[in-house]
């Protein structure tokens, strides 16, 4: 595989990447869009993924907008199960095909894969323990303890009604109830994820955290470009199976009412 981790080509692009500026495509794939961009500055490009997405499909697309050349390392945040660097299940959201997609050999350069949810909640990190919650098509779960970075698969494990923790507060929760049974489900799951995991303070991001008219005392609104600081923060580290968050030293504020 060209630029597998431990190979030759890889550290030798580690090392290529620390002389000077490392330019990381970033990619974030959702149940709704993919959104992607050379990081730090690079301009933000989408476009539409759903149930049909395949990855030779979405890499398709990704190339009609932006050359190999552009980059030299990638971070491609999946929604879905990744274990130690590697997609472990098909998404529920997208087409089939993930698993064991070569994405290094797709793109051209060393890639690091990470769960989308995990990938923002790098980028929203401020110290202590924090539980993010990516509202979207799905529900997206990830923990930071004291810098380490867990990624959780909680959203399909059943709350109340029969129904999962996803299908109380997904897009198509949304859509069935309406916006203000919905936001009440928000919230009860908010305090319910906050109580039983022991969190200082809760990001929410995703597309639907607009949705939300207010929040309680210490959750606190994500940004989506929160994800592209995550794909960067990823690659801080030479072991991505050991990887550490570090804070940068100041407190999430809460969103304005």
């Amino acid at each position: 595989m060209r630029g597998e981790p431990g190979s030759f080509i890889y550290y030798a692009l580690m090392r290529a990447g620390k002389q000077g500026q490392r330019r990381i495509l970033v990619i974030d794939v959702g149940g709704t869009h993919v959104k992607f961009r050379v990081a730090p500055r690079g301009e933000l490009f989408k476009f539409a993924s759903g149930p049909e997405l395949a990855p030779d499909k979405m890499v398709r697309k990704l190339g009609k907008r932006i050359a190999q050349a552009e980059y030299d390392l990638v971070s491609l945040g999946y929604p879905g199960l990744v274990f130690r660097g590697r997609i472990a299940a098909e998404p529920h959201n997208l087409g089939t095909g993930w698993v064991g997609f070569d994405f290094e050999q797709a793109l051209g350069k060393p890639v690091r894969l990470i769960n989308d949810a995990a990938m923002q909640a790098a980028g929203s990190y401020r110290g202590g323990r924090m539980l993010f919650l990516g509202l979207g098509t799905g529900l997206g779960v990830a923990m930071i303890l004291d810098g380490v970075l867990e990624p959780m698969e909680l959203g399909h494990l059943p709350y109340r009604d029969g129904l999962t923790f996803e299908e109380h507060v997904g897009e198509r929760a949304r859509q069935r109830s309406g916006s203000k049974k919905w936001r009440r489900a928000v919230q009860d799951v908010l305090a319910y994820l906050r109580a039983s995991l022991e969190a200082d303070y809760v990001v929410v991001g995703g597309g639907n955290v607009k949705r939300l008219r207010e929040l309680p005392e210490g959750v606190y609104q994500g940004d989506n470009e929160d994800a592209f600081k995550g794909g960067v923060l990823i690659w801080q580290s030479d072991d991505p199976l050991a990887l550490r968050i570090r804070a940068p030293g100041r407190v999430a504020r809460p969103r304005a009412g």
